[in-house]
């Protein structure tokens, strides 16, 4: 009898206690997550050299941010910089919110020095690596930081779990000022000077000098399976990563998670993350991870590798790290390899939702000229355009003067296609075919399918280029080399799996299609990652107008907005 009451006790405190789990449950799903970000000045030392440098609560690089998929996030940002400032969330989707976006003067005016303003957005359907940075100049060059999205409580990874993760931020360093380096060029009409070493979580690595300490090292165990989350938040360079030794499996890009494949060497352009599995099962030891530039066109680029140690435990610092073998610095073959491996996972928790039918097709060719510049050495300065359209940034957010309909700021009268039809990457070309300057954007219904592409132009010269599309993903459904031809290579689109990505890149000489559903109304910046070619004027918007139902339309924008 006694054993009997006893046991029904236990069963009624096992009632109670997983009602409370389950309680505590829905707290976790609903929680809200609160940062403050401080932008301040410190000095930081790498290569000898010291120099003030702009960051996030005295950190280069910046705070991780931790969330789950359903969170609210709040994050306060106090400007004590002497720049003006404003932090993009690149890769959270923003539905309706592009208030919380923050590229300056698209979505927002930037942060005065001395001003707060509270970033506030929930990262809804979403879980995986993205990122965070400065948008505005070339001050992401050390602002920046990761976003880790792990799913709902519950819901776990569809690949075996890691026994650690880590985040891998790939950077880039400059003895001098960044600002000032981009100022003198854009003085002298001429692209800026290179970075003089490339970083791993902010550090070069022991292959440069007065760099010992300035080493990322992470300890592994034999036998366990670690997650590395990496993340290109260079400023100007495609980047090959790889460790020595040890195969890379591909599980992830931009947050979204892919078909798993093993590679030994990653491909990762500006703006783009990617996360993979490495098991440590190679000889007990340590083993260099090294990153380098990718570059397959005539460009002086930093080829300097930077290092950090993957090491196992119990192996003495002394022992010397062995290097991975990285694919040429121009190895075509291999980036076009790499790319055309990667697919959605397409599985019914996580489908490739692929327009199949098109509204809107659009076909944009980029394109860099020479404008005559009497003030600059040469007389001349480089501009980059889409369509033959170079974008000049207004005064006034573009956000702000849609939805508050402040006449003036820009026009939507962006064209679909190129003026002028010309054999883009054949023989190079040093016209600018009527380059014009203006702040022109795209007027795109709710709800319409897009498809756009991309196609590189041999004006100046080829080269690949980053492209990142603010408050959407998109299916990559083809990309080849040479001219897109709208009669035969629609026919090849992969439209069953695709891999659906933040940011894309057009290979040099060649062309990128992507789909994408027009589902989130405001004002959305559209831009080459390399923060050179956005400089002069690589870039554009959508407007995606407001939809007919109530929670079809942009949000008001918060008290606190900064003024222009």
């Amino acid at each position: 009898m006694a054993a009997g009451v006893g046991f029904r006790s236990h069963k009624s405190l096992l009632i109670i206690l997983l009602g409370f789990l389950g309680l505590f449950s829905f707290t976790v799903e609903a929680d809200t997550k609160k940062y403050q970000f401080d932008i301040q000045v410190k000095n930081v030392s790498r290569l000898c050299h010291a120099k003030p440098i702009v960051t996030v609560n005295g950190r280069f690089p910046g705070p991780t941010i931790y969330v789950r998929e359903g969170d609210r996030v709040l994050v306060n940002v106090t400007n004590h910089a002497k720049y003006n400032m404003s932090i993009h969330w690149h890769g959270i989707k923003q539905y309706r919110n592009g208030w919380a976006d923050g590229p300056a003067y698209i979505t927002q005016c930037p942060i005065q020095t001395g001003n707060s303003y509270t970033y506030d957005f929930n990262v809804t359907g979403q879980r995986g690596t993205l990122w965070w940075h400065a948008h505005i100049f070339w001050l992401r060059a050390t602002v920046y930081g990761a976003i880790v999205i792990m799913p709902k409580p519950g819901t776990p990874f569809p690949f075996p779990q890691p026994a650690r993760e880590l985040e891998i931020l790939l950077g880039e360093w400059w003895h001098k000022d960044v600002e000032e380096i981009e100022t003198q060029g854009n003085q002298m009409g001429l692209p800026p000077n290179m970075s003089d070493a490339h970083t791993i979580n902010g550090k070069p690595g022991p292959l440069f000098p007065c760099s010992e300490k300035h080493t990322f090292a992470m300890e592994v165990e034999q036998g366990k399976t670690y997650l590395l989350r990496i993340i290109n938040a260079a400023l100007d360079d495609e980047l090959f990563f790889a460790i020595a030794g040890h195969n890379l499996t591909v599980v992830e890009v931009d947050a979204v998670y892919t078909k798993p494949f093993t590679t030994q060497a990653i491909l990762i352009a500006p703006g783009q993350t990617t996360n993979v599995l490495v098991k440590a099962n190679q000889v007990a030891g340590r083993y260099f991870m090294a990153t380098r530039t990718f570059m397959d066109a005539p460009i002086p680029v930093d080829s300097n590798a930077a290092t950090a140690i993957f090491q196992y435990k119990g192996i003495p610092n002394t022992v010397l790290p062995s290097l991975p073998s990285l694919p040429a610095a121009n190895d075509t073959r291999f980036a076009l390899s790499y790319n055309k491996k990667l697919r959605s996972l397409n599985t019914p928790r996580y489908p490739a939702n692929v327009p199949l039918k098109v509204d809107r097709n659009l076909f944009y060719t980029i394109g860099l000229a020479k404008n005559s510049c009497p003030t600059c050495v040469n007389g001349s300065r480089l501009l980059a355009s889409l369509n033959n359209v170079s974008f000049v940034m207004p005064q006034t957010a573009l956000l702000q003067a849609h939805y508050f309909n402040i006449k003036g700021v820009y026009r939507t009268d962006f064209p679909d296609k190129p003026s002028t039809a010309f054999n883009y990457t054949g023989a190079p070309l040093t016209a600018n075919l009527g380059t014009s300057i203006g702040t022109r954007i795209s007027k795109v219904p709710f709800n319409s399918t897009v498809e756009l592409v991309l196609q590189d132009t041999n004006l100046l010269t080829v080269e690949s280029h980053p492209f990142h599309l603010h408050g959407y993903n998109f299916f990559v459904v083809g990309t080849g080399i040479g001219n897109f031809d709208p009669a035969k290579d629609p026919a090849k689109y992969n439209l069953v799996d695709p891999i659906e990505r933040n940011t894309v890149g057009v290979p040099t000489g060649g062309w990128t299609a992507i789909r994408f559903r027009a589902d989130n109304p405001g004002v959305w910046f559209m831009h080459c990652h390399l923060e050179l070619h956005t400089g002069w004027g690589l870039k554009t918007a959508f407007l995606v107008e407001d939809g007919p139902g109530q929670d079809q339309s942009v949000v008001p924008p918060p008290k606190d907005l900064p003024a222009c």
